[in-house]
């Protein structure tokens, strides 16, 4: 039976068969020794004479080691590792698999490697124990989120990634349909729209870990798809969702990241005026010691505009247009007067300088988000097109309700000390939106575009 390498720690004296990698080899005449590398640790094993293959063995070999847990001498213990006080004394091995030699090292924290080698390779990328912490770290995070929300009584309910595009923000992703020739599906920018038609169907509580894909030029620290918190819940108001959401960050912190401070509880609250006027933007850093990579400072920013003037000279929305204002604005909003300065229920979290996460209360009857997209200077026709089925849902006794969504890999990286969102994830895509692994996006077969009714239009010559 199995013993994982960081089990070796309680079996002493025992005989267990290991299977891993070979992380490293050390040839010292009639012994051999390598260091063994499975996902919850490393271990020396030592091979004497008497043991068929060890000669073989090279970086990277897959094999299963059997042999006996033995205490090191104090002067040859390695305090690097939890298994360094053990070695195990190999009585057999074999041989599962042998490795090429690898195009890119694992045994640094790969940073010093060119990224589009890191991204082609991403398979031998994660074998590296940074990575391999970070993924560990992210499963254990949602785990923790996870059970959290179940503790209080939401549903975690996934939605379609198939749905219709629709005006919201990002360029949507479209995929076309081979049935309906001629339609499209959009991959969804976030669940916004699922989720409130959950709040109408009387979940009243709700949560997933959601993929969303938006179509966005390269820019800064972002790829095509990501993961989110995403949650909505009834009968709630705005303090409501910023207390649950505050008492889990805490209590996440707490416990995954323990090696973290959060400067301030409870978490400071600015308006958007007062961040804008102190900070010069809506996601302060409000460190005390920036040099401390270990402190957390969140903050929520509340009362943002609901409307800016677009390039054009009307308006449209700041964040959401699903979002509803505040209540002492919703008289001006329904007679569309002093559209400037109406303030929504936006809420957004920040910590050290970026956002995190954010969200509002939303207008849950019809008309109030009808008058939303009719400032925004959106047609009758074209309201009923794209949210009509937003709108008739909305009339059938929809319960008040608001949400928020956490950009989860932006958290994680900020929790791991990482320079960006691709190091937390398994399979990331380059700035530019390529996967040099899977060689993707590309060009496919012309019977595929043939079925989908698609032809491709050459560029034009310059």
């Amino acid at each position: 039976m199995r013993t994982n390498i960081g089990e070796i720690v309680s079996k002493e004296n025992q005989e267990v068969e290991l299977f891993g990698w070979v992380h490293a080899r050390r040839d010292h005449g009639k012994l051999i020794f390598i260091d063994l590398r499975d996902r919850s640790g490393i271990t020396q094993v030592v091979f004497g004479p008497n043991v068929t293959g060890a000669s073989d063995l090279r970086l990277e070999y897959v094999v299963k080691v059997t042999g006996e847990v033995k205490k090191r001498p104090p002067s040859m213990v390695n305090d690097k590792i939890p298994t360094g006080q053990y070695e195990i004394g190999a009585t057999a091995l074999e041989i599962l698999n042998t490795a090429e030699a690898l195009p890119i090292s694992v045994d640094t924290d790969g940073l010093e490697i060119n990224e589009e080698a890191r991204l082609k390779y991403r398979y031998l990328d994660i074998r590296r124990d940074r990575l391999a912490k970070n993924l560990a770290f992210r499963h254990q995070l949602i785990t923790f989120v996870r059970k959290f929300l179940d503790e209080r009584g939401f549903l975690e309910i996934e939605t379609p990634n198939l749905t219709k595009s629709t005006p919201e923000g990002a360029r949507d992703y479209l995929v076309p349909s081979r049935i309906q020739k001629g339609n499209f599906y959009a991959l969804p920018q976030s669940p916004q729209q699922y989720k409130q038609l959950l709040m109408v169907g009387g979940v009243e509580k709700y949560f997933q870990i959601a993929r969303c894909f938006r179509d966005e030029d390269t820019r800064g620290d972002r790829q095509p798809e990501f993961t989110q918190l995403d949650m909505e819940l009834s009968f709630v108001d705005r303090e409501d969702v910023m207390k649950l959401n505050e008492e889990l960050l805490i209590a996440l912190v707490q416990k995954v990241a323990p090696e973290k401070k959060i400067q301030e509880i409870p978490f400071p609250r600015i308006t958007y005026k007062e961040s804008m006027e102190k900070y010069g933007t809506d996601r302060p850093d409000i460190r005390t010691d920036k040099n401390d990579p270990n402190l957390l400072a969140f903050c929520w920013v509340i009362d943002f505009p609901f409307f800016e003037k677009t390039d054009g000279g009307g308006w449209t929305f700041t964040h959401n247009p699903f979002s509803a204002p505040k209540p002492e604005f919703m008289d001006d909003l329904l007679a569309k007067r002093n559209i400037g300065d109406i303030l929504t229920t936006q809420y957004d979290i920040a910590m050290n300088g970026l956002e995190i996460g954010g969200g509002s209360i939303r207008n849950h009857q019809p008309k109030a988000l009808e008058t939303v997209f009719e400032i925004m200077g959106f047609e009758t026709d074209r309201i009923h097109k794209n949210f009509g089925h937003m709108l008739e849902a909305l009339g059938f006794g929809a319960p008040p309700h608001g949400g928020i969504g956490w950009g989860l890999d932006r958290l994680i990286s900020l929790l791991r000390n990482e320079p960006n969102i691709r190091e937390v994830m398994a399979f990331p895509k380059t700035g530019d939106g390529r996967d040099p692994m899977m060689g993707s996006p590309s060009e496919v077969d012309a019977k595929q575009l043939e079925e989908l009714g698609i032809k491709i239009a050459k560029p034009e010559k310059s």
